[in-house]
């Protein structure tokens, strides 16, 4: 019946998204990322800033909640009304906590110390992913299906803070006296880069694209 409410538009963003996010995660990139820092941020970048607005925007909840029988329909609504569940979806759902769940995984895990150990441990890295993609999908549903025009402007606020705390810290990792992860002294090598220079790259990355993503939807 009318898609159930779905646009074309919607379809299309959730393809899209779900292009995107394999492009991140089964492409060359992931193999990739294990041997340049500037490939690692270019897949981060595209699982936060690509993959996750895009699904955020196809609906994905609806579209799966409606390929459920209907008892398992009715099942997930009831659930979904109890007490506990929507209060701590509604905590999770509020734009200041997604803002800050969303900088958090972004900080913790380009710590040096965080960030080496996701590499050598696998269930640490999906783990490491899994945050990201999370928390972004959280940040861009509270700024993305914003409303009113008291929303749309905490949203811009959202927006221009990412974009500052995301920018000092790729500058902070572009204008490092030396290398902050160890792991890509052995690798970047290999294809050309000190991993100094190989370090100076990621940063650009998630300092000039990334930055330019936020302002844009702002």
């Amino acid at each position: 019946r009318g898609g159930h409410g779905m646009r074309w538009a919607h379809a299309a963003a959730f393809v899209a998204g779900w292009v995107a996010l394999a492009l991140s995660l089964l492409s060359p990139l992931d193999t990739l990322s294990g041997e340049l820092f500037a490939v690692h941020m270019v897949q981060h970048e595209v699982l936060m800033l690509i993959a996750a607005p895009l699904l955020v925007l196809g609906r994905p909840l609806p579209v799966f909640l409606w390929a459920f029988p209907t008892t398992w329909r009715l099942a997930v609504g009831r659930a979904s009304r109890a007490r506990v569940v929507s209060r701590v979806w509604g905590e999770l759902t509020r734009p200041l906590t997604a803002w800050g769940l969303h900088a958090l995984a972004l900080w913790a895990w380009h710590t040096p110390r965080l960030f080496d150990a996701a590499l050598v441990n696998p269930t640490l890295h999906d783990f490491q992913h899994f945050s990201f993609l999370a928390t972004a999908l959280l940040f861009w549903s509270t700024l993305l299906h914003a409303r009113a025009r008291e929303a749309q402007g905490a949203a811009v606020l959202y927006l221009f803070t990412t974009t500052v705390h995301t920018g000092v810290l790729g500058a902070l990792i572009t204008f490092a006296a030396h290398p902050w992860y160890p792991a890509y002294l052995d690798t970047a090598p290999h294809w050309g880069f000190t991993a100094l220079e190989d370090q100076q790259l990621g940063g650009l990355i998630m300092w000039v694209p990334g930055s330019l993503v936020y302002v844009g939807v702002a």
